[in-house]
């Protein structure tokens, strides 16, 4: 080519990957949502899960009180070492976040001495669940919110 003449640019590379990036974000804000929904529905899983876990704990540390008199635990630090006994005795691994609330810690419902009978979230948003919910020994009633859940230990005598 001499210096004078030029190929025509027909700038069809520039165009094809403008529309690659459009389709691309076309496809991000569909998916974006679905993420986001799935997101909450397993921690609002896991939330179910770790609240039967804690009312199972605290069943166990109140069954496992020594002597006649059943009591609740003082704080939710006694479900991790039990120091009643002389062995080493643990209701609870370790103390899991609130999975719902940014992990924050848990509400905790106590009875009229003070002690610890059951854990809630503090978040106020709205559960996807609808309705009753049906865990594996107890259920919890319809909730608008998080915070509406209450797992309570069950009192076995």
């Amino acid at each position: 080519m001499r210096p004078g003449n030029r190929a025509p640019e027909g700038g069809t590379t520039f165009v094809a990957v403008l529309l690659l990036v459009a389709l691309v974000s076309l496809g991000l804000a569909f998916a974006g949502p679905l993420w986001s929904q799935q997101t909450k529905r397993e921690r609002e899983r896991d939330l179910l899960r770790l609240g039967v876990l804690y009312a199972q704990a605290i069943e166990s540390y109140r069954s496992a009180s020594p002597g006649s008199e059943k009591t609740y635990p003082s704080s939710l630090d006694a479900l991790l070492l039990d120091t009643r006994f002389v062995g080493t005795l643990r209701h609870l691994r370790k103390e899991y976040p609130d999975p719902v609330n940014s992990g924050q810690a848990w509400g905790l419902v106590r009875d009229e001495s003070g002690r610890v009978t059951g854990v809630y979230s503090l978040s106020n948003d709205p559960p996807l669940a609808q309705g009753v919910v049906m865990l594996e020994d107890r259920s919890l009633p319809a909730a608008t919110r998080y915070s509406d859940w209450k797992f309570i230990a069950k009192v076995r005598s």
